[in-house]
């Protein structure tokens, strides 16, 4: 019985560079989530201009929340070539969201995630990077040929 069919993980080759991304991206996102409540606390989770800033990029409670789901779905999905091109879709559609409310939402008092310019950016660049984890070619090491 070989290693891939009784599923034992043993033939497993090295991570792709989809994975090795989703996993930093994940990783990054949880870190900056949990060192966040560090600075806003846990008071008042949907303030408005809340003056508390990480790195120059407005946090509030909420934004905390989600930078922490977004960080353990990347360390989650990581782990398969399949579950990495998950994660990147997700970042894409997510963050791409995330930048047309930024756009429409700074300064407004409905702002739940009080969202800064320096936010907008990050949040496009995030979504441009999901679509290069979703999106980007994969060169088998054995066959040399590309995979999805």
């Amino acid at each position: 019985m070989s290693a891939t069919a009784g599923n034992t993980g043993a033939d497993r080759q090295g991570m792709t560079w989809p994975q090795m991304l989703a996993l930093a991206f994940g990783a990054i996102y949880l870190l900056i989530g949990i060192i966040g409540f560090f600075i806003t606390g846990f008071d008042d989770f949907f303030a408005h201009d809340t003056n508390e800033t990480l790195l120059g990029f407005e946090i509030n409670g909420m934004h905390n929340v989600v930078h922490i789901l977004i960080g353990a779905a990347g360390l989650a999905l990581h782990r398969t070539l399949s579950g990495a091109r998950t994660y990147g879709w997700l970042l894409a559609i997510g963050y791409g969201a995330a930048f047309v409310y930024g756009l429409i939402a700074i300064g407004e008092t409905w702002d739940f995630l009080s969202i800064n310019a320096a936010d907008n950016v990050l949040h496009i660049v995030t979504a441009i990077v999901g679509l290069v984890i979703a999106l980007g070619p994969v060169r088998d090491a054995v066959t040399g040929r590309t995979r999805a």
